[in-house]
């Protein structure tokens, strides 16, 4: 699993020309699920996005958590992120995982986030999304754990 994670002032997912979900202060998570994903990767995830210390303390310091700030997350499925470039310019997307599994791991991975206290929103997955967002700093974050051979 792959996630671009971008901390934010808020965010809104539209489908249509219709706000569906939106946040106040907290993150944007881009997801990816890749093939062989499984819980534990899932686990590993959902413990790394509500636990990852990127706001600031009143010394400036990104010692604060989701948790820390009462922070929510919009969780939104992108499969383009497992894209590769390895030859040419037009990515390929074997790496990432069939969409009916791939939904439900980050179904999983949205419940797991919201057991540990966080309100999370999504997109909806598979739609032509326009996210809006206003970036907090800017602060992005790569994070990922594959169980996949190099």
């Amino acid at each position: 699993m792959k996630a671009v994670i971008q901390r934010v002032k808020e965010a809104s997912v539209s489908v249509d020309g219709k706000i569906i979900s939106q946040i106040n202060q907290g993150l944007l998570v881009l997801a990816c699920v890749e093939k062989g994903d499984d819980e534990k990767i899932v686990d590993w995830m959902a413990d790394k996005i509500v636990n990852l210390r990127i706001f600031p303390d009143p010394e400036g310091k990104f010692n604060l958590s989701l948790k820390n700030i009462n922070g929510e997350v919009l969780l939104v499925s992108n499969f383009t992120i497992c894209g590769q470039l390895k030859k040419g310019t037009r990515p390929s997307f074997h790496l990432a995982e069939d969409p009916a599994q791939a939904e439900a791991i980050l179904k999983s991975l949205a419940e797991k986030i919201k057991q540990k206290g966080i309100n999370v929103k999504e997109g909806v997955f598979k739609a032509y999304m326009d996210i809006a967002l206003i970036n907090d700093g800017p602060v992005t974050i790569i994070l990922e754990k594959s169980n996949q051979k190099p």
